[in-house]
């Protein structure tokens, strides 16, 4: 099949050249001209700008939106919108807030243009292993641009199941972005526990406890350990043996954690709906803690965002 790419970030880049690496075209754009010639010396299409990308697709188009939530999102959206024909589709493939994507679908709709959220997790990992897709839209929709789905998922399951190869229609307008939201705030969730674990055994050597009670421990080994057999076992842990193997002292980090948006929404939808979700809330404030003062697990939870996202943070602090 055939996609345009609008956006051509870190997720952006990967999914385009995923894509292309199973057999699907792509037109790409991007306002660093740089990156868009760097996708065309891979064989992808090149847009001169969003108007381009659209011309050089053939209906029924298909374009996929990955830049960060907010204006960036909502204006090229509505370019789209006013660029593209009944029976195309727009795919929002970022971390946008749900309701925002009732409201673009209800604008996109009224032009018979479909409108699909996609939650997609993964981060610079997913080129090479896959991403694990929520989407929200039309069923139909949906349908039709299944073998591009298909792609980009880690695949390997049953053909009749997509959500054992990875990638799933959840619901309407709004569900996938959905998902991924609580998805990423269970994310928060499971990293600060990962990192208050490993807080804990580093601090065993305290100079402050008994000499008897004191451990000397490789936190690298018990990371790397625990990767075999421990029901605590997961790609969560893979980063950080990662990161560990590299320097135990994660001198690399100064332990600000920032957070990108879906773990506040998480929480306010909790609190909206008078859910409890304790653990999750705990995770957010813990990221807001670490600005004014770090620790060794922020540094770990650093550590884990720049390994399976990329995420950069400033150094300096400790």
């Amino acid at each position: 099949m055939q996609i345009g790419m609008i956006g051509l970030g870190r997720m952006g880049a990967y999914i385009a050249r995923r894509l292309m690496q199973h057999g699907h075209g792509v037109v790409a754009f991007d306002r660093s001209g740089p990156a868009v010639a760097e996708l065309a010396a891979a064989g992808a299409g090149a847009g001169q700008s969003i108007e381009d990308v659209v011309k050089k697709l053939k209906a029924p188009r298909a374009v996929w939106v990955m830049l960060p939530a907010g204006e960036a999102t909502e204006t090229t959206i509505g370019q789209l919108g006013d660029l593209l024909g009944p029976g195309d589709t727009v795919i929002d493939g970022g971390n946008t807030f749900w309701r925002d994507d009732l409201r673009r679908a209800a604008s996109l709709k009224r032009r018979s243009v479909h409108h699909l959220d996609v939650g997609t997790s993964g981060g610079v990992l997913g080129r090479e292993s896959g991403y694990c897709l929520m989407i929200g839209g039309d069923k139909d929709a949906v349908q039709k641009l299944a073998p591009v789905f298909a792609a980009l998922a880690p695949g390997g399951g049953d053909e009749a199941s997509p959500a054992t190869q990875g990638w799933l229609h959840v619901g309407g307008n709004g569900a996938g972005h959905f998902v991924k939201m609580v998805h990423n705030g269970i994310e928060y969730a499971l990293m600060q526990a990962y990192a208050e674990g490993f807080q804990i055994l580093k601090e065993t050597d305290a100079a402050a406890l008994p000499a008897g009670e004191r451990f000397n421990l490789d936190i690298a080994g018990i990371a790397e350990v625990w990767r075999h057999g421990s029901i605590v076992s997961s790609r969560l842990l893979d980063v950080i043996a990662a990161a560990l193997g590299k320097d135990q002292a994660l001198r690399d980090f100064s332990g600000v954690v920032e957070d990108t948006g879906e773990g506040r929404w998480t929480v306010q939808t909790a609190i909206e709906r008078a859910i409890p979700a304790m653990a999750l809330t705990t995770a957010l404030n813990a990221r807001f803690r670490s600005r004014r003062e770090g620790n060794f697990a922020d540094k770990l939870i650093s550590a884990m965002r720049r390994g399976f996202g990329g995420h950069a943070e400033a150094k300096g602090k400790t």
